[in-house]
């Protein structure tokens, strides 16, 4: 389904009113990260290293602009793409190749993070979520017009791992996950590197 997703992304952009390079960063807010860290519960490695980043409210959004455009766009300004828009996967799943950042355009949602022995998080329209790669994460419940749009980084390879049968091998993948170069939010002097540099 990703694929599609992102073929479909790509021809929605290439019509789609954004805004220039002197206007995107007054809409972005300076947030502090708030930080989670989850152990492997079993079924889910998670990160053994890494921990999540979540930036709330963290875009201002404007009258002028459609929300999933300005979330897409401050991702790919990033290096942050291969992007689709959507809801999030209602079953408990992570990926082993690659870091993932999700991006509330509207609506709001409880999100379990971290498996099933991991906690819930409330989203809502503006907050972004950074999640490391072995990450578990799966919808609990959302409102109707719940819409997220979803990013990687230049390095990595998509896959969806959701169960324990792969285990051993995913972790082994997970080790090799290389650190992204920006930060899907701020960029190269974001939050992210010097997280996760000093984890």
């Amino acid at each position: 389904m990703i694929l599609k997703d992102q073929i479909q992304n790509l021809a929605r952009k290439a019509i789609e009113h954004a805004p220039d390079a002197g206007t995107f960063p007054k809409l972005i807010r300076n947030r502090t990260p708030l930080l989670k860290r989850f152990a492997a519960d079993g079924i889910v490695p998670n990160n053994p290293k890494l921990p999540v980043i979540i930036y709330r409210q963290v875009l201002s959004f404007s009258k002028e602009y459609d929300p999933a455009v300005l979330v897409d766009h401050m991702f790919a300004s990033n290096d942050w793409g291969r992007s689709w828009r959507d809801s999030i996967y209602d079953f408990v799943h992570y990926h082993s190749q690659t870091h993932e950042v999700l991006g509330v355009a509207k609506g709001h949602a409880m999100v379990e993070l971290g498996g099933v022995m991991g906690s819930a998080v409330g989203l809502k329209a503006g907050d972004v979520v950074i999640l490391p790669a072995g990450t578990g994460h799966r919808l609990i419940e959302a409102s109707k017009d719940f819409l997220v749009v979803g990013a990687y980084p230049e390095d990595g390879t998509y896959d969806e791992c959701t169960d324990s049968r792969d285990k051993a091998e995913a972790i082994k993948r997970i080790a090799k996950v290389k650190l992204p170069r920006r930060d899907p939010v701020y960029g190269a002097h974001g939050p992210l590197k010097k997280v996760w540099k000093s984890h």
